[in-house]
């Protein structure tokens, strides 16, 4: 009893400091910050693209990653700034993939039951879901919605960093691809 309720802490815990992340970037921006710092590196575009695209992938820095992805496409080709922030993204994933992973799965695990733990981590290995999670987890990767989900679904699913890291790179230039071109669309 005492072990569930100090992961249902953790997931708590975790949400709270997605809404503060959100709640800093919108401060910010508003402030200027952000785009004072892609002021100051509008002629370091690749690098400012790369280092943002680390950012790109956490639930806590996705929010000014995206304010400052887009300010960075206004000093610099929507292809340039998609494919160097994938590639910092990618790292970014790898990141979590290997260091995040364990604490995201094992909150969700002590959160169920164990008998549909069993089940929900057999139907991951030999069900349907062997094949939609991969799926998922990528398509996850490519919205605006954090990475660690997706990273999660990946690694319950038992994909490969080989193969993690292209599926992470795509779908990440695909991410910021689409983010900057709404971005131009509404503004």
């Amino acid at each position: 009893m005492k072990r569930k309720k100090k992961n249902g802490y953790a997931l708590v815990y975790d949400l709270v400091i997605i809404s503060i992340g959100i709640i800093v970037a919108i401060i910010l921006s508003k402030v200027g910050i952000i785009d004072s710092a892609v002021y100051l590196l509008k002629d370091y575009a690749i690098i400012a693209s790369f280092i943002t695209g680390i950012f790109f992938t956490s639930a806590f820095t996705l929010a000014p990653a995206s304010i400052a992805l887009v300010n960075i496409s206004e000093h610099s080709t929507i292809h340039s700034v998609a494919l160097w922030g994938a590639l910092g993204a990618m790292c970014g994933d790898l990141i979590l993939f290997f260091f995040i992973r364990d604490r995201f799965y094992a909150d969700i695990v002590n959160m169920i039951k164990p008998s549909k733990v069993k089940h929900i981590l057999h139907s991951f290995h030999f069900g349907f879901l062997k094949w939609l999670s991969p799926v998922i987890g990528a398509l996850i990767i490519a919205s605006p919605v954090p990475d660690e989900f997706g990273i999660v679904l990946l690694g319950m699913s038992k994909v490969r960093v080989s193969l993690l890291m292209p599926i992470t790179f795509i779908m990440n230039a695909l991410g910021i691809y689409l983010l900057i071109g709404f971005a131009n669309l509404i503004s």
